[in-house]
């Protein structure tokens, strides 16, 4: 069996993740990775799998490895995806390609100049509940969509340091829920309306973010979508959707670690949802893992495209623009307004 040679750069929580899947996936060899912090833990756990550690350079240019998993912070994303596209190298990277669209825009130049294949971590298109979700709405079982219902909450927020480079909700939590918009509805981002506050942690504000965030969008066609999002929710990670329409509705509701319901005199109970997005989204990740793989091999188009994670940056900036004026901004109107900022 023909298998695809890997390489990962940035071994952090996720890039662990990805480790993880590839070394269980038999068309996969995990032949090397890069960290600038690996320290004598991940040295060790490198030596007893037969996996090499190399500096980014070394990795790009191995002629050995046929495609790489850049899991590293935002702002490397976009020399890295240049790099592996001017070797020939398949790509693929963790949400967002950047924070920044024009940088974004050279990435994706880069990739389609060299030919290769970049997939983009957007893996909630994955997940079991909103791919039937995506199902039904194709098969026409909600008729045609009206309305989007998207609810994204955290069971708590990140650490300060994290916050401080995060890019903000829009581009760090909210481009997740962006993505579900166009995967769900089948269609494209006509203007968006963001209202964002400080609910949570005043720690928000010191970086000039929100904690609390509801965007309404307008689809192409007339149909309304609504995404609220949180980055705390006492009862845990909450994770729904629902698309309604002409003939029904179609809903995901969340995951939980059983379905027992406890009724009593006292009340009716039951477990609290999964605990968070490593829990909830464990074989999501291993999907997209199998599926970008596949595509390799059988030359097939990845199932999330740069062209996709660039949308989804575009509703991003166009909700934290629209959050900043107060006013409804149109994704047409994107291009010159970023001329103005």
């Amino acid at each position: 069996m023909r298998k695809i040679n890997i390489g990962i750069i940035g071994m952090g929580r996720i890039g662990r993740i990805h480790a993880d899947n590839l070394l269980r996936d038999p068309q996969a060899a995990l032949v090397a990775i890069s960290d600038p912090y690996a320290g004598e833990e991940l040295r060790e756990w490198a030596a007893a799998r037969g996996i090499a550690i190399a500096d980014s350079d070394a990795l790009l240019d191995d002629p050995a490895i046929d495609a790489v998993f850049i899991c590293s912070s935002t702002d490397t994303h976009v020399p890295f995806i240049k790099r592996a596209a001017a070797n020939g190298k398949h790509i693929f990277c963790e949400k967002p390609v950047s924070m920044d669209l024009s940088a974004t825009e050279e990435a994706l130049e880069a990739v389609r100049i060299a030919g290769v294949q970049l997939q983009v971590g957007f893996n909630r298109r994955f997940d079991h509940n909103f791919k039937r979700v995506r199902d039904h709405v194709l098969e026409g079982s909600a008729g045609e969509p009206h309305m989007i219902r998207i609810t994204s909450r955290d069971p708590a927020p990140p650490p300060a340091d994290y916050i401080k480079v995060s890019g903000g909700i829009y581009m760090d939590m909210m481009i997740h829920d962006f993505d579900m918009a166009r995967y769900l509805s089948g269609r494209e981002v006509e203007e968006v309306f963001a209202q964002g506050a400080v609910l949570v942690d005043p720690v928000f504000a010191a970086h000039g973010d929100v904690d609390t965030a509801i965007v309404t969008l307008r689809f192409e066609g007339g149909a309304l979508g609504v995404i609220d999002c949180s980055r705390r929710a006492a009862y845990g990670y909450d994770q729904r959707a629902e698309v309604f329409g002409s003939g029904g509705s179609v809903a995901a509701a969340n995951d939980y670690p059983n379905t027992a319901v406890v009724a009593t005199k006292e009340g009716v109970r039951s477990d609290k949802p999964l605990h968070f997005f490593l829990e909830r989204y464990n074989g999501a990740y291993i999907e997209e893992t199998r599926q970008f793989i596949d595509c390799l091999l059988n030359g097939t188009p990845v199932p999330v495209s740069g062209e996709d994670a660039y949308r989804a940056e575009r509703i991003a900036l166009a909700s934290k623009l629209s959050a900043k004026y107060k006013r409804i901004v149109k994704l047409s109107d994107l291009d010159s307004l970023r001329e103005g900022m």
